[in-house]
């Protein structure tokens, strides 16, 4: 079994997901570097350059591969829930854990850095709702939810544990 993390930019997917991964004795996978080493260039390059439903193709593939792994906390870029498929060719191995936090975190989090291809406007606290709003429904059908507005990692991942009853 694989468990899956998905939700937002910015609420903690890649950390809470090694520091899930070490306490569970499970490999770790980052859905977003796979995509980086295979193009061999970064997400916000792959947007600027092919687009983002070139990238979306490019996480349909990853989310096909990923679900034949076993034994893997598997973290998601924050728009895999976009499409059905990639959620439905995960689910077949894991449980699904969405990790979401409160836009003024999101935005604190995301506020000076230059790696969020979607956030390349004025108003980044604007965007990020709107993003959030057209997402949540996606979001909504996970195993459960955890909260990280202020959590650390490890919390975090404890906090999964529990829920999951690993």
């Amino acid at each position: 079994m694989n468990i899956v993390l998905t939700g937002f930019m910015a609420t903690g997917k890649t950390e809470i997901g090694m520091a899930l991964a070490k306490k569970l004795n499970m490999n770790y996978i980052d859905t977003d570097c796979i995509i980086e080493e295979k193009e061999k260039m970064s997400v916000r390059e792959i947007f600027s350059s092919k687009g983002e439903k070139y990238f979306r193709d490019l996480e349909c593939s990853v989310a096909v591969s990923s679900a034949g792994l076993d034994n893997c906390v598997i973290s998601t870029g924050g728009g895999m829930v976009l499409r059905k498929e990639n959620m439905d060719n995960l689910r077949k191995n894991a449980k699904i854990v969405n990790l979401y936090a409160d836009v003024d975190k999101i935005l604190e989090r995301v506020t000076g850095k230059s790696d969020r291809p979607l956030l390349n406007v004025a108003n980044k606290r604007e965007e990020i709702v709107k993003l959030f709003e057209s997402r949540k429904s996606c979001y909504e059908n996970c195993d459960i939810s955890v909260d990280t507005t202020n959590t650390v990692p490890c919390e975090a991942a404890d906090k999964i544990i529990k829920l999951l009853g690993l």
